[in-house]
């Protein structure tokens, strides 16, 4: 993974641990489902997304797939 692409997720996750896991100011976020999201963290081509899902039961968040848009686990 290149160096910018770790820079955003860490950042991105950062956000998420400050902030919540509904993170509507990074580009193309949405709501999969109950309690997973993801966003994209670098446009172009290839496309980097991450997905992640919240447990709200005991307050805990994980990053479950960075990667390229086409194999993400949607």
């Amino acid at each position: 993974m290149s160096r910018s692409i770790r820079q955003a997720l860490f950042a991105l996750m950062y956000d998420i641990e400050t902030r919540g896991p509904v993170r509507g100011d990074w580009p193309n976020y949405s709501r999969l489902d109950e309690g997973r999201h993801h966003c994209h963290i670098k446009k172009g081509k290839p496309t980097i997304v991450a997905v992640w899902k919240e447990d709200k039961r005991i307050r805990f968040v994980e990053v479950i797939y960075v990667g390229t848009h086409e194999k993400a686990p949607y």
